[in-house]
């Protein structure tokens, strides 16, 4: 492998090639993540990624779209594409690494994948084998072929977690505004913070982005409404609230309508895979392996960055 190259990111960014595999040429492998809030900054890899959440809410950014990517789900990023990556506080996930001929249709772009049970259950077993590993081994081999296969047929099926992002200035400040005041905001109010008309600003993200500002305020609210279903303790009226629905109603109608499930039901799903988590913790713990820290842009492992706990098996 070559030394990390650097590549265009997002607007006014540069990104870094990030080689996982530190010189080896396993076609597949693992690459776990547990700690604290974390900024990767704009990078790529040379190989293909699925990125499973397990526990906590990842964004990931490129430079046509924000993706949100909660617990159970997945986000799949091909070889190259630049993208920086959020890991908010109490994040758990699972990376899975493809050598880019394992899966030769990967597309072009970032996608959040409903990923079938069965997915997630090899992305879980796949972290007895790090992409680090220098050593072959057919069963891997063969492993990360046949989940490869399965990752392909999924890209299929996208789920509709993300916001449109914009290099025009205008839309871009009027967009980060409009997601830092959720529980109340008006498009008067945005438009005024920007330095526009209404009329305009109006004008602009039907033009620029295909839809209008009511629409991209109520997937910010839905988007943001899922994180904060992340956080135990929430009632569903709370997080309405916070997101600046007036009743319950309403929000769980445009919830159910933008996820297919009502608050209640994600609520429910999100917090039983909370409870699995506590009663593996509670089982007597088994020997240590040396973990993997996960790597920001400039290739370095950041220090606050906690091992991840051995793998099953």
């Amino acid at each position: 492998m070559t030394s990390p190259a650097h590549l265009s990111g997002g607007p006014g960014e540069s990104s870094t090639l990030v080689d996982l595999r530190r010189g080896g040429g396993a076609i597949g492998g693992s690459h776990p993540y547990e700690g604290e809030r974390l900024v990767t900054g704009w990078h790529a890899h040379d190989l293909h990624q699925i990125e499973y959440a397990i526990a906590g809410v990842v964004e990931v950014e490129t430079s046509v779209a924000h993706y949100l990517l909660p617990p159970q789900q997945a986000a799949w990023i091909p070889a190259g594409l630049a993208h920086q990556a959020t890991m908010n506080a109490v994040t758990r996930t699972v990376a899975v690494m493809f050598d880019p001929a394992v899966v030769p249709s990967p597309g072009d772009r970032a996608r959040i994948l409903a990923v079938s049970p069965l997915i997630r259950e090899m992305i879980i077993y796949s972290l007895r084998w790090p992409i680090t590993r220098t050593a072959a081994d057919s069963v891997a081999d063969e492993f990360f072929r046949a989940l490869g296969h399965l990752v392909a047929e999924a890209l299929d099926h996208e789920a509709p977690l993300c916001l449109p992002t914009s290099t025009d200035p205008v839309l871009s400040r009027a967009m980060a505004y409009t997601r830092a005041h959720l529980g109340a905001v008006t498009v008067g109010e945005v438009s005024g913070a920007v330095g526009v008309s209404e009329r305009s600003l109006r004008r602009q993200f039907r033009a620029t982005l295909g839809l209008s500002w009511r629409s991209y305020l109520l997937q910010a609210r839905i988007l943001r409404a899922m994180e904060l279903f992340s956080v135990p303790g929430r009632s569903v009226l709370e997080v309405a609230t916070a997101v600046g629905f007036d009743n319950g109603s309403a929000f769980a109608r445009a919830f159910t309508q933008y996820c297919g499930e009502t608050p209640s039901a994600y609520q429910r799903r999100v917090g039983t895979t909370r409870a699995t988590r506590a009663t593996r913790a509670a089982r007597p713990a088994r020997p240590a392996r040396p973990g993997v820290r996960p790597y920001t842009a400039s290739g370095q492992r950041p220090a606050a960055v906690t091992r991840p706990p051995a793998p099953a098996g």
